[in-house]
């Protein structure tokens, strides 16, 4: 077993990934949190040093887990990532989409991130300001392309740009959830795109001189890119599948 999770990472699979596909299909209940244990703590030398590589983060330390003090601020009327229903976590029902921003430039400008779980279709959002009420509208605004039933819920972090969770629902008819504190893995899909996106936007880039045409054309390139998830199939074909079927 350690051999193949050694394997697996070396491929840049996450430990969530791993223990997700041991579960899935050797019935070995291996916790991500284990192959963290192992990355940080067994491993050792040149070893461990390429394998925290492989990882996304490529932290040298393991956060330590448990209560963290939330300094971002309460949110009124937070509903839990635990009360998710159990199809979004399997992505056995399409419609369930993870949100973020991409923050640009000393902090003064973002741009959206909306990944739906299960084909992993990406909507970019060009945004005029980040604070609440333009994030909402924005979102909401971007949506309106998908049929109702690609539209069930949405998992985000803490972050107060969504302060207006109830607002969006009401107008998107889609629940909205609540990651815990400081679990970025919560949304593991989202922080993958992310990633991706930066590629093409890197740390320091002022979206605010970034044209809608730029961001659309981005959009459109990483959803054409061919995913290992999703069988070389890409997130646009996949899109369009869900779309006939509905």
């Amino acid at each position: 077993m350690l051999k193949f999770v050694i394997q697996k990472l070396r491929k840049r699979w996450s430990p969530k990934k791993i223990s997700t596909w041991l579960k899935r299909n050797k019935n070995m209940n291996v916790s991500h949190e284990t192959i963290y244990q192992y990355i940080y703590v067994q491993a050792k030398g040149e070893l461990k040093k390429e394998l925290i590589s492989m990882l996304r983060q490529h932290k040298p330390k393991r956060q330590k887990r448990g209560k963290v003090k939330e300094k971002r601020g309460v949110i009124p009327e937070m509903i839990s990532i635990e009360q998710r229903p159990t199809e979004v976590a399997d992505r056995s029902v399409p419609g369930h989409w993870e949100g973020d921003l991409i923050i640009g430039k000393d902090h003064q400008s973002a741009l959206g991130t909306l990944v739906e779980r299960s084909s992993r279709y990406l909507l970019l959002v060009h945004l005029e300001s980040k604070d609440a009420e333009s994030v909402r509208l924005a979102f909401a605004k971007k949506l309106r392309s998908m049929p109702r039933d690609l539209k069930r819920s949405l998992t985000y972090d803490r972050g107060k740009e969504m302060a207006q969770h109830k607002q969006f629902t009401i107008s998107t008819k889609m629940q909205v959830y609540f990651c815990d504190p400081h679990s970025p893995w919560q949304r593991g899909t989202n922080e993958n795109t992310n990633g991706l996106v930066r590629d093409f936007f890197p740390k320091g880039t002022d979206f605010n001189k970034v044209s809608k045409q730029e961001v659309s054309k981005i959009q459109r390139w990483i959803n054409e890119r061919p995913r290992e998830t999703l069988n070389d199939k890409t997130p646009i074909e996949t899109i369009k599948e869900l779309f006939s079927q509905l």
